[in-house]
């Protein structure tokens, strides 16, 4: 933390909130600045300053403010906050979309992993992740800002969901991106699904070349094969049919995302529509 004493202006632009909430905090909790010098306001010291973190932090997990500050304000400043229960998911959603837009890492990663250990992988992609992946969407398409926010996000969400062990056992699944795609946050949370449904997979990434994805078919002999297409421009559906007309094919042949041509796709070909049916679907085969 800082050596130097900060200004109320410069704490709360250090913790990227409000100076009006640094003020409730003070008035309503006691977290306020301690350094004074005569005849200048009181400044926050490194002390101040880490206690105001573990404010900001319980208070965007959903712990309320009243026990976040007394928690807050009796423990030593270095002392790490216990894990807490995971947050409702309207309060995981403000509190996520508020820890990105002030590029804190780590705050995106406690209130992620809390809502991962707590309620599961599905809900956490379908009510939190999506949620804040498309509000910061809509947010650069209105104003062609904030990359940077989405990227980190996407980053934090990567390293929370590689972090469900993998099931023991040879994997049966595999999960490929389309020729040229490069959007995989979506089949990085059926990989985390599937782990904590206990059902090994194999994540082959981004842009896969029908070539490549074929070759490693005919190595590997999976039960299922899942392809994900985000945009039309990869959502070819060749890359589909050769897998199906493969010498040795998969039980299952999906195709997921919203890249793929609407209506009825070619006989042999499945089409998963959601997470929570992906996993069913997989676990069975």
């Amino acid at each position: 933390m800082v050596d130097e004493a900060l200004s109320a202006g410069a704490a709360a632009r250090r913790l990227g909130v409000a100076v009006t909430t640094l003020r409730t905090w003070h008035q309503r909790y006691g977290l306020g600045p301690s350094a004074h010098e005569p005849g200048q306001h009181r400044r926050y010291t490194a002390d101040d300053m880490n206690r105001l973190q573990i404010m900001q932090r319980l208070t965007a997990q959903g712990v309320a403010p009243a026990a976040a500050a007394a928690w807050a304000g009796n423990r030593p400043p270095a002392v790490p906050v216990p894990e807490q229960a995971a947050p409702r998911p309207e309060s995981a959603v403000r509190g996520l979309a508020g820890a990105a837009m002030r590029l804190d890492a780590q705050v995106m990663r406690d209130i992620l992993g809390s809502v991962v250990r707590e309620r599961g992988v599905v809900p956490a992609w379908t009510e939190v992740m999506t949620p804040v992946l498309i509000g910061i969407g809509n947010r650069y398409q209105s104003t062609q800002r904030f990359v940077e926010v989405e990227h980190l996000l996407s980053r934090i969400i990567t390293e929370v969901l590689a972090s469900v062990q993998q099931a023991a056992g040879p994997p049966r699944i595999m999960l490929a991106a389309a020729d040229e795609e490069q959007h995989t946050l979506p089949l990085e949370a059926l990989a985390a699904a599937l782990a904590e449904a206990r059902v090994p997979s194999r994540l082959l990434g981004a842009r896969v070349p029908p070539g490549a994805l074929l070759d490693a078919i005919a190595r590997t002999g999976p039960a299922a094969v899942v392809l994900w297409s985000q945009r039309p421009a990869t959502g070819s559906v060749d890359q589909l049919t050769r897998v199906r007309d493969n010498p040795h094919p998969p039980f299952v042949v999906a195709a997921a995302g919203p890249g793929w041509p609407t209506g009825d796709l070619p006989l042999g070909i499945t089409r998963l529509t959601g997470l929570a049916e992906a996993v069913h679907l997989l676990t069975l085969a």
